[in-house]
């Protein structure tokens, strides 16, 4: 679930089977007689078409008989159509009604652009920048989350290679993890120039770690390294040499990524 503000109306965002589902409700709740106006639209015999239409291609159990008897009477004085009843007779996934805290009538994105239309207009092109502008949010997170899940897995390879190479089996636990530690600090050292206790001795106020704090070309450089390091470590370089190295990778690895950014820059600002 998401919410977006437009126009100081917050607007709630589901999500069904993984299609976006908008709150007419909430589109309407601060207007008056709002909530009639979403069974108003939906009397409508355009509206009627066009979410038929969007049944017919998108909804394999979409009741196409129930929906000829209905856009048949559309338009009649005694034509009258509920939500409940759209939904009954067609067995329609185009528009909702959910109960509950968040409850309110949802159409998918397709039909909430529509009746925002039919509401106004300018809202609806104020929903949509919002909504955009959501999807946009939601893609930049992901691929971060999707960098740092990389970057967890390289670890488990990377800590795989020195429990092999580095970590006789005489040691204790406690000297085993002050092993993963140092090669840890090994990494934050040629990426960042300081060790995680320097990093938090710095940074008393802000939780978890440095790589939380890294950028998704930081993170993707030290995937990378993750990988070389555990290369290195098997080749049976020491460790003051693997700094070095790695060190030389960062600067080469975050200069082609930084030019990269500034080329796609550029090309944006061209266009």
């Amino acid at each position: 679930m998401a919410k977006i503000t437009v126009r100081d109306t917050e607007i709630t965002i589901i999500s069904v089977e993984e299609r976006d589902y908008i709150s007419l409700t909430d589109m309407v709740r601060n207007i008056e007689n709002g909530f009639a106006l979403i069974e108003k639209w939906l009397r409508n015999k355009n509206t009627i078409e066009f979410i038929g239409i969007w049944e017919a291609m998108y909804n394999p159990f979409f009741n196409s008989l129930e929906f000829e008897g209905i856009r048949n009477s559309a338009g009649l004085n005694r034509f009258i159509l509920s939500v409940k009843q759209w939904i009954e007779k067609t067995n329609s996934i185009g528009i909702i009604a959910k109960a509950g805290r968040y409850g309110g009538t949802y159409a998918h994105k397709d039909i909430a652009f529509e009746f925002a239309s039919w509401v106004s207009p300018q809202f609806k092109l104020y929903l949509l920048k919002e909504f955009q502008r959501l999807k946009e949010a939601e893609q930049k997170a992901l691929g971060w989350s999707a960098k740092r899940e990389l970057s967890k897995i390289n670890y488990h390879i990377h800590t795989h290679a020195i429990a092999q190479h580095l970590i006789p089996q005489e040691l204790t636990g406690k000297q085993i993890n002050f092993v993963y530690a140092g090669e840890a600090d090994v990494l934050n050292v040629a990426m960042f120039g300081i060790t995680a206790k320097e990093w938090r001795e710095a940074h008393p106020d802000l939780q978890g770690n440095m790589r939380d704090y890294a950028t998704i070309n930081e993170l993707i450089c030290l995937s990378n390294m993750e990988n070389i390091n555990a290369i290195l470590i098997d080749e049976g370089l020491v460790q003051s040499e693997r700094l070095v190295r790695l060190n030389q990778i960062a600067i080469q690895q975050m200069s082609v990524l930084q030019g990269v950014e500034s080329r796609k820059m550029l090309a944006g600002n061209a266009i």
